[in-house]
Formats: C-alpha cells, structure tokens, sequence
C-alpha cells in the first residue's frame, strides 16, 4: 500500500511539473510581441507592420514677388508620416526602409496661371524621410508684367512610393515591395501691387554727336500702386551713346493711372552716329508699406544724328603774288540742328599770311549758309598755282555747349604779279625803264648845252 501511495505521488508530481512546462512554453512567444526589448541585447529589433509618409510642403523664405520678376520659389517638403504598428522580436533583421519613407520622389512645383510660368522641371529626391528636417528645393518662375497683385496657388505635385508590410521569409533576407502614391499640396505667394510706368510720349530736341539737348517725357503710372514721394529717373541704357546730364525728377504723389511730364537734359557722346540710341527711364517711390521702391524701367529711343559738318560751297579765289587782297569763303551747314555764335577761322601758311583770320557768321540753320571774309596778304615771291588752307568753325548749341568742327579745306589761288608777270620781273622792268630814261634825259641835256 506504501509503494503504491509513492508511485501515485511521484507521477503527479511529474504531471504538475510537465504542465507548468508546457505552460511556461505557451505563454513565452505572446509575452515577447509586447514586451520591450532586453537593453543591450543583440538579438531583440523592431519589426513596423504598418504606417505610411504623409508630405507637406511650405515656403520657407519669401514669398513675394513683383510683376515682371524673375523669380526663385524655394519650397520645403517634409515628411510627418507616423508608423500604425510595431513588434518587438528576437532574432529578426531590421528592414532598410520603413513603411512610413518616402523613395523615388518626383516634386513638380505647378501652375494653374498666366501670370506665373514655372521654369524648372521636376526635381527627383530618393528619399524623404519621417520626421527629418525635411528637403529643400528651389525652381524658377517668372511673373508676368501683367499680373495683378493678389494671392496665387501653386499645386506641387508629389510622386513616390513607400514599402509595403514587409515579411521576413528568412533570418537573413527581406523580401521588399512598393506602393505607388501621388499627392498634390498647395502653397501659396503674393504677388505685390507696384507702380507700373507706360512712356506715353518722348519728345527730345534735335541732336548731334558733341551737342545737349532737353528731352520731355510724359509718364503714365498704369500700375495698381500709388506712388509717394515719386521720382523719375534718366538712366544711361550700358554703353548708349545718350548720357542723362540732368537725370532726375521730382513727382511727389502719382496715383494710379496718373500721367505727368517731365523734362530731362540729355547729352550725346562725341562719338555717336546717325541713329537711334536708348535711354531708359524708371520710378522711385515709397509704397504703402513705407518701402523705398523702383518701378521696371521702360526703354525709349532717342534719334542722333553724326557731328554736325560743314562744306564749301563757294568756288576758289585768286590773289595776286605780291598783294593784300580779300575773300569770301561760304560755309554750309550740313547737319539737322541750329547752330548760333558761329565764328570762322582761316589758318593761312607761308606764302600767305593774315592779320586777323577770323570772321563772325552768328546763327546757321540746318542747310543755311553763311559767307565769310578773310583778309589776306600774298608774299610777293609766292609762286603761281593753288593753295590749300585750313579753317574751323566754333559754335554753340542750344544749351549753349561750345563746340568745334572738323578742318575744313578753303582753296586759294594764287596769280602772279601785274598782269601775269612776276612781280621781280616788273621791279627788273621798273628799273630797267628808269635807268633808259635817266640816261635819255642825261644825253638830252649834254646836247642842249652844246648848241
């Protein structure tokens, strides 16, 4: 009876023993799917079985711009994508990407309005990932001179896929698979209201290379902005060959749709021919924002002709070798502008000479002529035959500039003395004569007195 008590005993003790076991063994692998992981163990990772990336996108700096800008649009795209679910298991491989990043995106920025062109392309970023500082990426646009102040939507158009719920088929190996996705974000820029200038009318005086001039400009304000505080501004378009000597002008206040006229001086370089050159011409003015701006220039053309030239119309005079004589010598004005204080210059060389080779012509309009007079004295052993002399006009334009013209030739000619006879022969004759007479008169007493 002992031995039987005993061997009952000892196989419920076993029993209870391979229960507790068994039980110990059921219980381990659901307590390991929401235990936390042993820290420093090698063995223990993360295993995410859902989540995807949600996007957005913002301006990170400015988004203002002006009609008629050239535009650079920096955008920031970010990635708050949170993961659904996660287990912690032992002996199970990381995966490399997550269900919640985003691979393979293509970020176009867009636009649904004339007003704004968008010059870049699509941009591609490999990987955007959750809960970084996000990628920046910056495209060009361009802002219609047209555009109306306001608010504008861009759509960016995002394209891109995420991990799918990733199985471990083994210790060592991921099997992975995508899904595709496409999602549009809007943002937003302001387009600011500006003075926009219109030229309506330009109106310079005539001018010529060297020469000043007044230019009137009248200047309509076709923008939504009023301006104060206005100023109009003459600006040298690069290397034009109209240079603004007077280049600003006060406005004041130049509301919208306003047209004021202002007169400028403008001067052309010595090297400037016949045509038109550029001039450009702007406003300054203070914004409703107490902003200092500057109004998109508009370019305007101003006609020059070449430097005012002179031509001799009137044929060559003749002097004779030995004797002061006068001429008369017409200069034609051959350039598009009225000339005043007109003086003359003759620059006589050996064998002629002149006291005083100035003449004062006064005012010469476009293809009018004026007549000089020069006093002259031929050296009696001038030979016969032409001479070319130099002579120069000095004048003034309308705004009293002092200029010069080119040489311009004055051809003489010169005759021989008396007759057609050089002068030392008539002196040799003179003489000649004299002496006969002399000598005549002297045999003419001899024989009165011998009678």
């Amino acid at each position: 009876m002992t031995s039987t008590r005993l061997v009952a005993s000892s196989g419920r003790r076993f029993a209870l023993l391979i229960l507790v076991i068994c039980s110990a063994l059921l219980i381990a692998p659901a307590c390991a799917a929401t235990m936390s992981p042993i820290p420093g163990s090698p063995t223990t990772t993360s295993k995410y079985l859902g989540g995807s990336p949600s996007l957005s996108v913002s301006i990170p700096g400015t988004n203002e711009f002006s009609p008629g800008d050239d535009a650079s649009i920096t955008i920031l795209v970010k990635n708050a994508g949170v993961s659904t679910m996660k287990q912690l298991n032992r002996s199970t491989m990381v995966p490399d990407d997550l269900p919640t990043t985003a691979k393979f995106s293509k970020i176009a920025l867009t636009s649904t309005s004339d007003a704004i062109v968008i010059k870049s392309d699509p941009q591609r970023v490999n990987t955007i990932l959750s809960g970084d500082a996000g990628t920046s990426l910056t495209y060009k646009a361009s802002i219609s001179t047209s555009a109306t102040d306001g608010v504008y939507t861009l759509p960016v158009i995002i394209t891109y896929q995420y991990p799918k719920i990733v199985q471990q088929e083994k210790d060592t190996q991921f099997v992975y698979t995508y899904n595709e996705a496409t999602v549009t974000v809007p943002v937003t820029i302001r387009i600011k209201p500006l003075v926009k200038i219109d030229v309506v009318e330009a109106i310079p005086d005539p001018l010529a290379a060297g020469t000043e001039g007044y230019l009137t400009v009248k200047i309509k304000n076709d923008g939504p902005e009023n301006g104060r505080m206005a100023s109009a501004k003459l600006i040298r378009a690069g290397s034009s060959a109209i240079i603004p000597t007077s280049s600003t002008v006060f406005i004041g206040t130049f509301p919208s749709g306003n047209v004021t006229s202002c007169l400028f001086r403008i001067a052309a370089s010595m090297d400037a021919t016949d045509q038109v050159y550029p001039v450009d011409v702007a406003v300054s003015y203070t914004d409703r924002e107490g902003a200092t701006v500057t109004s998109r220039a508009e370019t305007i053309g101003i006609p020059v002709s070449g430097k005012i030239t002179f031509f001799v119309t009137s044929p060559a005079r003749t002097l004779n070798a030995g004797s002061k004589g006068s001429i008369e010598v017409t200069y034609r004005n051959n350039g598009n502008l009225t000339i005043y204080d007109v003086q003359s210059q003759i620059l006589p060389h050996a064998p002629v000479t002149s006291a005083d080779g100035t003449a004062y012509l006064g005012t010469i309009l476009p293809g009018e002529s004026a007549t000089a007079r020069y006093d002259l004295t031929v050296d009696g052993s001038a030979e016969p035959g032409t001479y070319s002399f130099d002579s120069k006009l000095r004048f003034r334009d309308a705004l009293q500039n002092s200029q010069e013209s080119d040489t311009i030739v004055v051809p003489v000619e010169i005759l021989s003395g008396t007759g057609g006879i050089p002068i030392t022969t008539i002196v040799l004759a003179v003489l000649l004569v004299a002496l006969i007479a002399g000598i005549g008169y002297y045999l003419y007493r001899q024989k009165k007195s011998q009678q």
